[in-house]
């Protein structure tokens, strides 16, 4: 069935971005954000390439159909349309940009970014880039445009912000010369303009003693399902973002493994995680909470989406902790690093298990199971120590054999 003007402006954003097609390769594709663009895929001289027309409502469905059938009209003339588009503005170039890193694609080895990745990178775009240069044709924007467009971030306050959008500028303007639609990547020529800020350390529990007074204060947590996920990152030592987005699909309970995909990891290589008896018990009690939803910790208000990424930290605040200065969800990693190297595993065994890059890239696909063995008994060792200090026991130290 066609799209319509009304399934145009009623369509709703879902955990992920997808498209509706409209006919003559041309499509509609909502972000989960809300915002829609239309876009269209076609082959000249053998190279699958996307053409963008702008953003729905400001183009119509009616113009959108326009624009593709020119595209299509230069195409059969042997004009490619993208050439000829008078829609190169920073704009549509950076949605193409972000589309080729964020949409599924027929490479196996480019690299794409997990879900809550391309959100976070499309959120700044719209709100502190294309405000000020998003309609500007992107050859006519020079450096002091680019500088000025940044200094207004940092004029909030938002240092680092500024810095992280001058990196995604970089790689925009370098995307965009290799399509020849700009002839530089203006980016370095204002590195070392904007305000460099000290790199955060997240704030983290080395103190046992004080580790084992915040495990019991989780126990009297009232929250069932954040309760749980505090008790596994404390655990697993996994990133936040991988707990949160943690599916039924990727858990073998009854081999005891979490093997959590290369697309949602930050270095792109899957990652197995051992599950220790108390971690695999705590998820088969969640189980017959959240089984029926994809994810083992989905959102409140929609089943279809993951946990907030401010749930557990703010859990954490009404705990009591200022997860600036104390802990934070993303500290415990640091907190079990500390406190597994003091009690003498193997450094490589804790590096693996935090799944910290690899020098050696030849190796990579296969370092989800080195040093495993070592892994699965630090795992167990380290539930059972957090375990005792939660009862309140003499801290003892559980030092590898």
């Amino acid at each position: 069935m066609p799209l319509t003007d009304i399934a145009t402006r009623k369509a709703k954003p879902r955990a992920s971005q997808y498209k509706l097609g409209a006919g003559n390769s041309l499509y509609l594709l909502v972000h989960p954000n809300g915002s829609k663009y239309w876009r269209m895929k076609y082959r000249f001289n053998g190279k699958e390439k996307t053409l963008s027309f702008g953003q729905y409502p400001e183009i119509s469905l009616d113009k959108a159909r326009e624009l593709a059938a020119d595209a299509k009209k230069s195409i059969k003339a042997s004009i490619d349309p993208m050439a000829k588009s008078t829609h190169s503005t920073f704009e549509s170039v950076a949605n193409e940009w972000h589309d080729s890193k964020a949409l599924p694609g027929t490479n196996a080895k480019a690299t794409k970014w997990a879900p809550v990745t391309a959100g976070k990178i499309k959120a700044m775009l719209e709100n502190h880039l294309y405000p000020h240069i998003g309609k500007r044709p992107i050859a006519e924007i020079d450096s002091d445009e680019l500088l000025t467009t940044l200094q207004k971030i940092e004029s909030d306050g938002k240092h680092e912000t500024a810095n992280r959008a001058l990196q995604v500028c970089g790689q925009i303007f370098r995307y965009a010369v290799r399509k020849k639609k700009t002839s530089s990547d203006l980016s370095v020529l204002i590195r070392g303009d904007l305000i460099q800020t000290k790199e955060k350390n997240h704030a983290a529990i080395k103190d046992p003693k004080k580790l084992g007074e915040l495990l019991r204060k989780l126990e009297n947590y009232q929250g069932y399902s954040t309760k749980c996920a505090l008790k596994l990152i404390a655990m697993l030592f996994v990133r936040p973002g991988e707990l949160r987005h943690a599916e039924w699909a990727e858990f073998d309970l009854d081999a005891s493994e979490w093997r959590i995909p290369d697309h949602k990891m930050k270095m792109k290589t899957m990652h197995l995680v051992p599950l220790s008896t108390q971690a695999v018990t705590i998820i088969r009690e969640l189980q017959a909470l959240t089984g029926d939803s994809n994810y083992l910790f989905p959102a409140i208000s929609n089943n279809d989406k993951p946990m907030s990424e401010n749930t557990l930290n703010n859990a954490l605040r009404r705990l009591g902790y200022d997860t600036q200065a104390d802990i934070c969800a993303h500290g415990f990693r640091g907190t079990a690093s500390t406190i597994l190297h003091e009690q003498g595993w193997p450094h490589e065994a804790i590096e693996r298990q935090l799944a910290h890059i690899e020098g050696n890239k030849v190796s990579k696909a296969y370092n989800h199971s080195q040093h495993l063995p070592k892994r699965k008994e630090m795992m167990q060792a380290w539930s059972d120590y957090l375990e005792g200090l939660a009862a309140g026991g003499e801290v003892v130290n559980i030092r590898a054999a």
